[in-house]
């Protein structure tokens, strides 16, 4: 039985992506007799019908290219089923152009926001699968999402090569990482590159306990400071503030982000040097390491196996080193924050990290 299967990637790019994309089509051919249907940028293709007819050969000597081939865009899950300016109806636009596509099956890469439209579609009644790729490692119900390792390795060589600057010029240097609603990457990242702070979204900072570390390394005769600091982290001052709140109080200080704020509090309080580093979107980029291209093949066949058996509306997953499904009326919407007490926080604690407590 043929079975003609729609696949598009949709939220921010992140390494791995094309590797998945490979591992579906690949897996998908040995299994059944498949086609495939190439969805531009993510949901805006499926809602404007932007789509083209893909040959095997097109999902050869990708494995190892960054990005992705289809391209992708950010459509806000909330403003799916609002009529905006364009007077489009989004989700009766999607579901038409599923059926033009006379598809069997939808599978979406993307993150948590891709997941709760995929659900979203799924519940009107669609065949979809979701595979979970995002650098932040904040999606619901796996351990790990393509795309994180390679961020982790991109991000760590970052804090790798600020600590000799750093130390040549005793500075005090503040790091900024992505991660806006959760600190994974920030976390990994900074006790592998052996960071002196580490200021996670989870853990509201103090900043008399940010100065008191780095106060005890100049007494300990380190003239320098490493601070990882995740994107969305912020002070104990803004804790009982809303997202948009904290963003606003920030731009109202003429701070372009939380480093740049935090990088005023420090040399403000204690006259230091201190620098800010921000790598931005160099750290979506380039080629998956070995580890996500693996993990991407993985989650990629295992979805054509799902697509197989027609068990549809199921998020692959990464679960204690087995690859497995949710539903994904069960992840869509959650988001996996990293916990207090996680393992990691204290590693790092027992080497002397500080996280601003």
């Amino acid at each position: 039985m043929k079975r003609r299967i729609g696949i598009l990637t949709s939220g921010g790019d992140c390494p791995g992506l094309n590797a998945a994309i490979r591992g579906v089509a690949r897996a998908s051919y040995e299994l059944f007799d498949a086609e495939f249907v190439g969805i531009a940028d993510g949901y805006k293709g499926l809602i404007e019908g932007d789509y083209r007819e893909m040959k095997r050969n097109e999902f050869s000597g990708i494995l190892t290219l960054g990005g992705t081939i289809l391209g992708t865009s950010r459509r806000p899950y909330r403003n799916m089923r609002v009529i905006e300016e364009d007077n489009i109806d989004k989700v009766a636009a999607m579901k038409a152009n599923y059926k033009k596509m006379k598809l069997d099956c939808l599978v979406t890469l993307g993150g948590n926001g891709t997941h709760k439209t995929a659900n979203l579609l799924a519940e009107e009644g669609l065949n979809v699968i979701g595979l979970p790729k995002t650098i932040d490692n904040d999606i619901w119900g796996t351990d790990v999402t393509f795309g994180f390792h390679t961020a982790v390795d991109i991000a760590t060589d970052v804090v790798d090569r600020i600590h000799t600057t750093a130390n040549s010029h005793g500075r005090i240097m503040v790091i900024e990482l992505m991660g806006n609603k959760a600190g994974w990457l920030t976390l990994y990242a900074g006790v592998a590159g052996g960071a002196d702070i580490v200021l996670l979204p989870e853990i509201p900072y103090n900043i008399d306990s940010v100065i008191a570390s780095i106060e005890k390394r100049i007494a300990n005769n380190r003239s320098f400071t490493i601070i990882a600091v995740a994107e969305g982290a912020y002070d104990k001052a803004m804790a009982d503030m809303k997202r948009k709140a904290r963003v606003q109080a920030l731009k109202d200080g003429n701070f372009p982000s939380v480093s740049y704020y935090l990088a005023d509090q420090i040399q403000g309080r204690t006259g230091l040097e201190t620098r800010v580093v921000v790598p931005g979107h160099y750290q979506r980029g380039g080629s998956p390491s070995p580890y996500d291209r693996i993990l991407s093949t993985q989650f990629g066949t295992y979805a054509a196996h799902l697509i197989k058996e027609g068990n549809f509306g199921q998020a692959v997953a990464m679960k204690a080193g087995q690859v497995s499904h949710n539903p994904l009326i069960e992840v869509a919407g959650k988001t996996k924050f990293v916990p207090k007490d996680h393992q990691m926080i204290q590693c790092g604690k027992d080497i002397g990290i500080s996280f601003g407590e």
